[in-house]
């Protein structure tokens, strides 16, 4: 059976190898019916509209405190112009270290700038702006350094041998000597105390405080002491006894006698019939 389902299989692969491959058949385009003709809309009729009266507008009389109304001046439209400008300061002494650079032809700014942070490092930005926005890079050189700061020396500074200090005269100044000594009025002599004793003030009289009268409060009740120290016995509760309630009889499950099966006379394998031999077939290879 499986030789069978084979050899089918084979065959139908072979046949469909060797069909022949056709073209595609063309079919002329179908012919339909001018379109009827079109015929122009007509156009609305004119009616007439009532007549617009022009509302005359209320007269108000100016202010006299009113100020003339200017008209203010056109503002001229400057179309983007294309620059470009640099500059770099860099002193030591001062700590002063920075530049800046910017380039534009009208439409797209480019520049960078440089700046010395007070750490040590140093931080450059490089920008770029145009119709879409602005985006800056950042970048850092050099390490932070955190120390204490110490600033530098001034500078020494040579003096310069100018002739134009020696034609003006030396100011004279006049000495502290030459100045005359202010004289000051003497203290009045007040009288010394004659004693050291310190002054007797009288104490103060404060009025006695009041005497206010104990309440008097009720007597708290005398309540008999218990004669026993025995607890109370209380009865136990009688409950109903529990009913008892009859089990349940169930139907005894009937007994099904088991099937007997006749045992096999034999234990060989049947003999099937040996799978008829097929020719193999033979087609005619198509012309083309």
């Amino acid at each position: 059976m499986n030789k069978f389902v084979v050899f089918a299989t084979l065959f139908a692969a072979a046949i469909a190898a060797e069909l022949p491959a056709y073209s595609k058949p063309s079919y002329p385009a179908p012919a339909y019916p001018a379109a009827a003709a079109a015929y122009p809309t007509p156009a609305p009729a004119a009616y007439t509209t009532k007549a617009a009266y022009p509302t005359p507008a209320p007269a108000y009389s100016k202010a006299s405190n009113e100020q003339p109304a200017y008209s203010k001046p056109a503002e001229e439209d400057h179309p983007p112009m294309p620059f470009s400008f640099a500059y770099e300061v860099k002193d030591d002494p001062t700590y002063q270290d920075f530049s800046h650079n910017e380039n534009s032809d009208g439409k797209v700014i480019s520049g960078s700038y440089r700046v010395s942070l007070p750490d040590g490092r140093i931080q450059i930005v490089s920008y770029k702006a145009d119709e879409k926005g602005y985006v800056a890079d950042v970048k850092y050189e050099g390490e932070a350094k955190y120390d204490e700061y110490k600033p530098a020396a001034a500078p020494a500074y040579p003096k310069s041998a100018s002739p134009v200090e020696s034609r003006y005269p030396k100011p004279a100044y006049q000495t502290e000597d030459s100045y005359s000594k202010p004289i000051y009025t003497t203290e009045k002599a007040y009288p010394k105390p004659t004693t050291t004793e310190k002054p007797a003030y009288p104490k103060p009289a404060y009025p006695a405080e009041p005497a206010y009268p104990k309440p008097a409060y009720p007597a708290e009740p005398a309540y008999p002491k218990p004669t026993t120290t025995e607890k109370p016995s209380y009865p136990k509760p009688v409950y109903p006894a529990e009913p008892v309630y009859p089990k349940p009889s169930y139907p005894v499950e009937p007994a099904y006698p088991k099937p007997a099966y006749p045992k096999p006379t034999t234990t060989e394998k049947p003999a099937y019939p040996a799978e008829p031999a097929y020719p193999r077939p033979s087609y005619p290879k198509p012309a083309y």
